[in-house]
């Protein structure tokens, strides 16, 4: 049971720290450290926050930076309010967010302090929305969930396709696919946790399944969205209805039942600015067609198998576990490609290509969040206009994270096909 809290925060409290990374003894919260002390502009006011004193004091010195520690517990919520109370913004790598992540993000949402994950749970993101979005509103805090892998490529890819289209007079985006072309990584422990957590729920609470599959579950109000027909993340695709003349099909992205979802609450929270027959969905481009059937066949195989009891027990001996991750060779060596096709209500073409150097997961997610939080803490001017909420990257960031992340190297683009 969250503490509900109905003070509202002045808005002119002068705030200790720009940013605190919370859980920067964690893998990936390290590495959005590590992102921030060699990017962020001097001067900017950074702590790192985490359960243990000695642990924080090691990841400081690892870094060669004498930051402020705080020490903060999930479970103690005096902490999670001190430390929130002092930062303009928290950014937080502790999950699985349904677990570890409610609390943070209401404290958020009550002090008037921005906050950015990277969470890619369906249900926890549902609770945020319905716990936070209307306090968020009344104080100004911007709550800005899924800011790595999961969803920044999918959510800033429509959002400049969006911008080009509208600029061009080219009417509405209609069909919009994103297809991951290049992809070479290593497989995240925390989104298996995640996936392992989530479904746990959803085998329990037929409710909470429904809300999960649903494909406006992140909908501001599901009623209002429009009636475009079977939606699925699951299917392949006949890669010619995404990408004239090209054989074989596409096959299902595994991120694609959560992406298609925030994207989906962008449009929404824009008044469907995106257009009312506007149609998302996610796949990736394989070899052949029988390899796109067995990805679709293996991604099948691994949520039942972690459904499961007897090869559940197998699968948490041999995936990833929590707070682990890949080598620095990897991290360094990875890579990501999206491109993002769409076509407009008056027949015109356009795509938008998202290109990255680094593991998706780690590296390259590393970077995504920690210029998240430096464009909510540094660029206020240059953000989307907004009371505040429970937010979207390109509803809650927009354009100000474009341009942070072109100048830290991630291609972002869009032309006329």
């Amino acid at each position: 049971m969250l503490r509900k809290r109905s003070r509202v925060p002045a808005p002119s409290l002068e705030r200790m720290n720009d940013l605190v990374v919370y859980g920067a003894t964690g893998f990936v919260g390290e590495l959005v450290a590590r992102h921030l002390a060699t990017h962020a502009p001097a001067g900017t006011r950074i702590a790192l926050a985490g359960r243990s004193a000695t642990r924080l004091a090691e990841t400081g010195h690892r870094l060669g930076v004498d930051w402020p520690l705080i020490v903060a517990d999930a479970g103690d919520p005096a902490a999670m309010d001190a430390m929130v109370e002092q930062a303009r913004v928290i950014v937080t790598t502790v999950g699985p967010y349904a677990k570890y992540g409610r609390a943070l993000a209401h404290a958020c949402a009550a002090a008037g302090t921005d906050y950015v994950d990277l969470t890619g749970e369906v249900l926890f993101v549902r609770d945020s929305i319905d716990e936070n979005h209307d306090l968020a509103r009344r104080t100004g805090a911007r709550i800005v969930h899924s800011c790595g892998f999961d969803s920044i490529p999918s959510d800033l890819g429509v959002h400049v396709l969006h911008r080009r289209v509208a600029a061009d007079g080219e009417g509405d985006l209609t069909d919009t696919t994103l297809v991951v072309t290049s992809l070479r990584g290593g497989v995240s422990g925390g989104t298996i946790d995640s996936m392992r957590n989530q479904l746990d729920v959803m085998r329990k609470d037929k409710d909470k399944r429904r809300i999960a599959l649903s494909p406006y579950s992140l909908s501001p109000d599901r009623a209002a969205e429009p009636d475009l027909g079977r939606q699925s993340d699951s299917d392949t695709i006949p890669a010619a209805e995404v990408i004239p003349g090209t054989k074989g099909r596409l096959a299902p992205f595994v991120m694609a039942s959560y992406n298609t979802r925030i994207v989906r609450r962008s449009n929404a929270l824009r008044d469907w600015a995106y257009g009312r027959r506007f149609r998302y969905r996610e796949a990736m481009r394989v070899r052949s067609s029988a390899l796109a059937l067995a990805t679709k066949a293996g991604l099948g195989a691994l949520v039942v198998g972690m459904t499961l009891p007897p090869t559940r027990y197998v699968l948490d001996r041999v995936l990833p576990k929590p707070g682990t991750g890949p080598s620095e060779r990897v991290q360094r060596t990875g890579h990501f490609t999206v491109v993002v096709f769409t076509t407009t209500s008056t027949g015109a073409r356009y795509t938008a290509r998202i290109k990255a150097k680094g593991d998706p997961g780690y590296a390259a997610t590393a970077v995504m969040l920690g210029e998240s939080g430096l464009a909510l803490a540094l660029d206020r001017d240059a953000l989307p206009p907004s009371p505040g909420g429970v937010l979207t990257p390109a509803t809650g960031i927009g354009d100000a994270l474009v341009d942070r992340l072109r100048a830290a190297g991630v291609e972002i683009t869009v032309r006329r096909r």
